[in-house]
């Protein structure tokens, strides 16, 4: 009887090309050039674009106007604006504040009593119309000066209502002294209203700080299609000027997620500079002045610093 011979052992199945690959170096590790390594990346997800710092102007005027606006509420217009203005003030601008919100969150985070005032932006807008320079007011920061506004501004659309030309009245106030400045900002109030409207139809660009959120991102299409449509109707020189991430927390998928939609959106648009979330905002608040002289070395205060670089990048050189 014949003893069977063992079976030859089966080699196994080898995967399949077309899903694996293996790279394989020509050369040790150790010899690959250190100056081939990727470019870091920002928390946009896209790699970090140099910025200039900002040139030295020997002129003021004529300002751009940025309208900070968003119609959801708690995104950080406010905020935003504020730290904002005050680090394009850091950069040697002359920077005005516009608060067209009726809760005055803007005047009282520059620590002013904007209950007590008798003349704010409401008298810039409605008959009888106050001189532009009576409302003015000096912060405490150098080159930074504030129109605030309180509960009376409440009021203004429905008084605006029968106005001929209603849509420009804003830029009618603003234009005695766009001169004098090289950016204004414009805090928004959370809605599309008639105050917003004004403020869009003499701005030269709007920023869009945008909370890293569901429901924030669904309200960007609202947003820019009104726009669009004030550009069509009432501002043919409006543009986005970019959207700002606010509230970032790199540790939560939903962030990251979101983070990389808004950016496949609407691409260059966003800038790098994204906030994130700290304690230090609310204590600037109660403090009544920017971060970047409450907190200078603070994370906040150089995100707005870095975020100042940028919208004047953006804006190009003075002439």
């Amino acid at each position: 009887m014949t003893t069977p011979e063992p079976s030859t052992p089966q080699a196994a199945p080898r995967p399949d090309d077309t899903q694996y690959q293996l790279a394989v170096n020509s050369r040790p590790v150790d010899d690959v050039d250190e100056d081939r390594s990727e470019p870091e990346l920002g928390p946009t997800g896209r790699p970090i674009r140099p910025v200039p710092e900002p040139e030295l102007i020997d002129h003021h005027g004529p300002a751009t106007i940025i309208a900070v606006c968003n119609q959801k509420g708690g995104v950080g217009k406010t905020t935003s604006t504020i730290n904002l203005g005050a680090a394009l003030a850091e950069c040697g601008r002359r920077v005005l504040l516009v608060d067209l919100d009726p809760q005055g969150a803007l005047s009282a985070g520059l620590g002013v009593a904007h209950h007590d005032l008798d003349e704010t932006v409401h008298n810039l807008l409605v008959p009888p119309h106050a001189a532009t320079d009576d409302v003015l007011m000096r912060t405490r920061i150098d080159g930074l000066d504030l129109l605030p506004s309180n509960i009376d501004l409440s009021a203004a659309e429905i008084q605006l209502v029968n106005e001929v030309g209603r849509e420009q009245t804003l830029a009618r106030a603003l234009h005695p002294i766009v001169d004098r400045y090289d950016f204004i900002l414009i805090d928004c109030q959370p809605s599309l209203g008639l105050l917003t409207v004004n403020a869009l139809a003499c701005a030269d660009s709007v920023l869009i700080p945008m909370e890293c959120e569901y429901f924030s991102l669904r309200g960007l299409a609202l947003l820019t299609d009104t726009i669009d449509k004030v550009r069509d109707r009432l501002n043919m020189k409006l543009e986005l000027a970019g959207i700002v991430v606010t509230m970032f927390d790199a540790r939560t998928l939903h962030s990251r997620e979101v983070m990389a939609r808004v950016v496949e959106v609407f691409g260059d648009a966003v800038y790098d500079t994204v906030i994130s979330r700290t304690v230090r905002f609310p204590e600037t608040s109660v403090a009544g002045e920017p971060i970047t002289s409450w907190a200078p070395k603070s994370a906040g205060a150089k995100a707005y610093r870095a975020l100042a670089r940028e919208v004047i990048a953006r804006n190009g050189p003075k002439k």
